[in-house]
């Protein structure tokens, strides 16, 4: 009997020993299957804008397009990845979003902010430009001077809404949640401007007969990929693919197709620094 009492104990803890080492190499076999710590291994589900043009927007068949599309694209494809998934968001609810797990990046000409970096975490910088105040020819906005007492459109949450609050101070903000809403309310009166994006602008312009007041330079906060924080892996695996995308000449090819004759950022180029 007491023989037996030990050979009970005895396989007990062998097999409890047996469970202990299968659950370790599991959960390293699963690390290993997924060293970024991705929703699904092998597959990037990217929270981006469907109006950001040409960033980031849906073409008349409601697939994402625009630089950053194609180009984290190519990213992702140099990580191993090409199954990549962009979903639109307010503006506003991309860091939120990524910051919690609902997405593994976020894609939409971010820039990276000492604000924004207290939410999530980002990749090396990729873009730089112009912030440009967009009007009617009727308003009376000329310049930055003249925006004093008028009504200026910003999209909630982005650069432009903070550079707003701290240059702007005479001006009246009115706040929407994508650029389609402001440019309508441009459009109709109810906005004298609106303080977007150099490129968005330029197409924002020809589209509906609109003109630029002002255009300032933004390159003190480089657009980044938005990941959440705690991923060292992830942001070195993007930051190594990002940097090779530049230096091949990918980069270039991008921003020529999407940006043609807008100034070229030199560090950006092959052999950049």
């Amino acid at each position: 009997m007491t023989s037996h009492k030990r050979f009970n104990h005895l396989t007990a803890a062998l097999f409890g020993t047996a469970m202990l080492v299968s659950a370790s190499w599991s959960a390293h076999a699963a690390s290993d299957s997924n060293p970024w710590g991705l929703i699904e291994p092998g597959h990037l589900r990217v929270a981006s804008l469907g109006d950001a043009k040409p960033y980031t927007f849906t073409d008349k068949n409601g697939n994402f397009t625009g630089f950053d599309v194609e180009f984290f694209k190519n990213v992702a494809h140099r990580m191993g990845i090409d199954q990549v998934d962009f979903i639109g968001q307010d503006f506003s609810a991309i860091l939120p979003a990524v910051a919690n797990g609902q997405y593994d990046a976020g894609v939409a000409a971010i820039g990276i902010t000492p604000l924004r970096e207290k939410t999530v975490d980002f990749s090396t910088g990729y873009l730089a430009g112009y912030l440009t105040v967009l009007t009617r020819s009727d308003s009376g906005v000329k310049n930055v001077e003249t925006l004093a007492h008028k009504r200026l459109g910003v999209i909630q949450g982005t650069l432009q809404e903070n550079y707003a609050l701290q240059h702007f101070k005479q001006t009246d903000l009115v706040r929407f949640p994508d650029n389609n809403a402001a440019v309508s309310a441009l459009n109709n009166g109810t906005l004298d401007a609106m303080f977007l994006d150099y490129e968005a602008a330029k197409d924002y312009a020809t589209r509906f007969k609109l003109v630029t007041a002002a255009n300032i330079p933004s390159f003190d906060a480089p657009a980044g990929v938005a990941i959440a924080k705690g991923k060292p892996e992830f942001k070195a695996a993007l930051d190594k693919a990002i940097k090779a995308a530049m230096q091949d000449g990918t980069w270039k090819q991008l921003y020529q197709k999407w940006f043609p004759g807008s100034p070229m950022p030199q560090q950006y180029l092959p052999g950049g620094q």
